[in-house]
């Protein structure tokens, strides 16, 4: 087995053995308004989880690039405002569009084929091809620096203030997601993703 120092390596050798390792990964699709015109800003993330469930948080890591915040985190820092989407089979292709690197006033959103709906909540709007979108507000906001004291990520966590679920993946009745109508698309390394796969069950000691 090869033992590996992480402070003798690079961040980008950390990044490769962490994201190689620390897989499938949930991608979190996310808009945000900007401040250029109400242009809607739109990006995928793949450092993204459920936090806690009372109250509803999640975790956005942000990166940084040269130590300049992204579009994404500065929107949500300035409204305080996002809407999160799980990524599927069916809009991961335009998602991996919104992934180019643009000028705040520009929309990653005209890169593809997806329309917006208003939200309930707050004043970002969601993607309508989405088949499950979150509403959010900021509830805190954690910069990550490295050792040398450089900002290079923004830890977002953010609140759920309003959930929207397709009649597709959402069993009323009894509360349930339907993965297998979801088909969930999960991150893994370089420019590989992963579907949903076999599922098993293991039951949980009492």
């Amino acid at each position: 087995m090869y033992s590996l120092n992480p402070e003798e390596l690079t961040p980008k050798d950390n990044y490769k053995l962490m994201s190689g390792s620390i897989v499938p990964r949930p991608i979190a699709f996310v808009t945000t308004l900007s401040d250029h015109d109400g242009i809607i800003n739109a990006a995928p993330f793949s450092f993204f989880n459920v936090v806690s469930s009372d109250p509803p948080l999640l975790s956005i890591s942000v990166g940084r690039k040269n130590g300049v915040m992204k579009d994404t985190a500065r929107n949500v820092l300035a409204h305080n405002e996002l809407v999160v989407h799980i990524c599927d089979e069916n809009i991961i292709e335009d998602v991996n569009e919104t992934a180019a690197l643009l000028e705040p006033h520009e929309s990653e959103l005209e890169r593809t084929r997806l329309t917006t709906v208003p939200s309930s909540v707050v004043a970002v709007p969601g993607i309508q091809e989405a088949l499950i979108r979150m509403e959010c507000k900021l509830y805190q906001h954690i910069p990550i620096s490295n050792d040398a004291g450089v900002p290079v990520s923004d830890l977002l966590l953010v609140r759920i203030v309003h959930y929207h679920f397709s009649e597709k993946v959402y069993l009323a009745d009894k509360g349930y997601i339907l993965m297998d109508q979801l088909k969930p698309v999960s991150r893994l390394a370089g420019n590989d993703y992963a579907k949903l796969g076999d599922r098993f069950t293991v039951i949980r000691p009492e």
